[in-house]
């Protein structure tokens, strides 16, 4: 919880150090931009968006045309969904603020129908709220790679190593995987790229009409947040990064897929706190006396499941019956973990399925991420961006050794995140160089990260601070889980956010939030 001594500390900090919207933006709300934008998106047309969205109260729909390739400007086109809040105060209007997903593989049009409603009462008007769904994505364009159903689910695209540590498996899923996704992808999966997805942000920019956009973008999607700041500075004006991680363009995903085995390091005393809190004995959920002995329940079941899957259900609809499920082995169990530190809600769930576990007789109830195949869209974009962005190294013996040398240093990830994917058998390797993110530019920056983060931890979002240098300032947040503002209560950390976007208040040097 958010002391009042750091509440007043980070007020104290923005009101020192006070940034006009003004000195960022080189100006103030156009008349434009006062009338809500009515007819500012010249290049979209506005209509009902799909009940499959749930969109919220006033939400639009639109497409956006986009080229294949940009190289090719005027050849082949493609639609990508776009979706819309518009101000509900035109008078307060000060521009367009994109929300930016997470991923790769994230929708932003779900994401706005999910988090719109908050975000639009924190900014009391100041903003139409946009995102679009990324190419691949959602409702815009899609890539397949044609993959037999077994290679579609988490646990396959996830390479998690045998139980004595082995990746003879992984290598031979990961060529499969390679081979498929070169055969039947085409130009398509090709263009699933880091560097497309800010060429298409411009591109809706340019048909928005703004000279300037402001941007909210979470984990996968500071990347990309950043990207576009590098390539069109003066094309930004109040930039959020939430949830950072290395953008080190000599790796980007493979530096990110690593970073995770460290990010569960840090994150999982938060959870061994609450399993071993005496409330969880009322609940059923208990699952040691002391924090320091939570880690050895977790492993010592997932040692035993490795020997001898238990059987599992999976989750039904409401009002109908469980179903069988795939035998619950000790990779799945670990993956359920890492699922379950982004958020302190998960907390309980994966706590039941671990008390049904040590049960001879219970039934396990599969996290719906682990009870099932991906669509074969959403598993070519999961490789496809990551392949296409960076070169990975191919040997495997060199995994091996990196496998092994994790799962020692690493136990609670067992190697997954240092071991071969299909990226190590892409044909034609990386499409275009990775931008690097450097401190030329604007200093119109915050970035905001949890302390104990099991997806983008806190060591690598450093990473992305140095890069940035003064173009950016950190607040940091003592808490836990992946994404930060208007996600885990932070009521210092929600603030920070809010005044830089609304009154372009920024803190004059990194804080800490408590």
């Amino acid at each position: 919880m958010t002391t009042n001594r750091g509440r007043k500390a980070l007020l104290l900090a923005l009101s020192a150090a006070a940034v006009a919207g003004a000195a960022l933006t080189g100006g103030s709300a156009t008349a434009a931009a006062a009338a809500g934008g009515a007819g500012r998106a010249a290049g979209l047309t506005w209509g009902d968006c799909s009940p499959a969205v749930r969109p919220l109260p006033g939400q639009r729909c639109a497409t956006l045309s986009v080229p294949l390739d940009y190289s090719d400007p005027h050849g082949e086109q493609i639609q990508l969904a776009v979706s819309r809040l518009p101000s509900a105060r035109p008078e307060a209007r000060r521009g367009t603020l994109m929300v930016i997903p997470g991923g790769p593989g994230s929708s932003g049009v779900q994401r706005l129908a999910q988090k719109g409603a908050a975000l639009a009462k924190e900014m009391d008007g100041a903003y139409d709220l946009v995102a679009f769904d990324p190419r691949g994505i959602g409702g815009s364009a899609k890539a397949r790679c044609g993959l037999d159903e077994g290679d579609r689910w988490m646990m396959t695209l996830r390479s998690w190593p045998s139980a004595d540590g082995g990746i003879e498996e992984n290598v031979a899923r990961s060529k499969r995987v390679a081979e498929a996704c070169a055969r039947n992808g085409g130009a398509m999966l090709r263009g699933l790229t880091s560097a497309n997805q800010v060429r298409d942000l411009e591109q809706l920019r340019k048909a928005l009409g703004e000279r300037k956009l402001s941007a909210w973008g979470v984990s996968y999607g500071t990347y990309v947040a950043a990207a576009y700041a590098e390539k069109y500075p003066h094309r930004t004006d109040r930039w959020v990064l939430d949830s950072s991680n290395d953008p080190d363009p000599k790796r980007v995903a493979r530096g990110w897929l690593e970073g995770m085995a460290q990010g569960a390091e840090d994150r999982f005393p938060d959870f061994a706190a609450y399993a071993a809190h005496p409330d969880r004995a009322v609940e059923g959920l208990r699952l040691a006396e002391r924090p320091e002995d939570v880690r050895a329940v977790v492993m010592d079941l997932a040692g035993r499941l490795d020997r001898e899957p238990h059987a599992s259900v999976l989750p039904g609809a409401p009002g109908e019956p469980v179903k069988p499920g795939p035998p619950l082995t000790g990779s799945m169990l670990l993956q359920g973990l890492q699922l379950a530190l982004y958020s302190d809600g998960f907390f309980p769930s994966f706590a039941q399925l671990v008390t049904e576990a040590l049960d001879p007789k219970g039934e396990p109830v599969l996290p719906r991420e682990l009870a099932g195949a991906m669509p074969d869209d959403a598993a070519a974009i999961t490789v496809g961006v990551i392949c296409n962005d960076v070169n990975w190294p191919a040997s495997v013996p060199a995994h091996e050794r990196a496998v092994a040398a994790d799962r020692e240093r690493f136990p609670l990830t067992a190697g997954m995140p240092a071991n071969i994917t299909p990226c190590s058998f892409w044909k034609g390797g990386a499409v275009e160089k990775p931008v690097r993110i450097t401190d030329l530019g604007p200093s119109n920056i915050l970035m905001i990260q949890n302390l104990r983060d099991p997806s983008t931890p806190y060591s690598k979002g450093m990473g992305m601070r140095r890069a940035l240098g003064d173009r950016a300032r950190l607040v940091s947040v003592d808490h836990g889980g992946h994404g930060v503002y208007l996600g885990n209560g932070n009521a210092c950390g929600d603030l920070a956010v809010t005044r830089f976007l609304t009154d372009g208040v920024r803190p004059g040097e990194d804080v800490l939030c408590k």
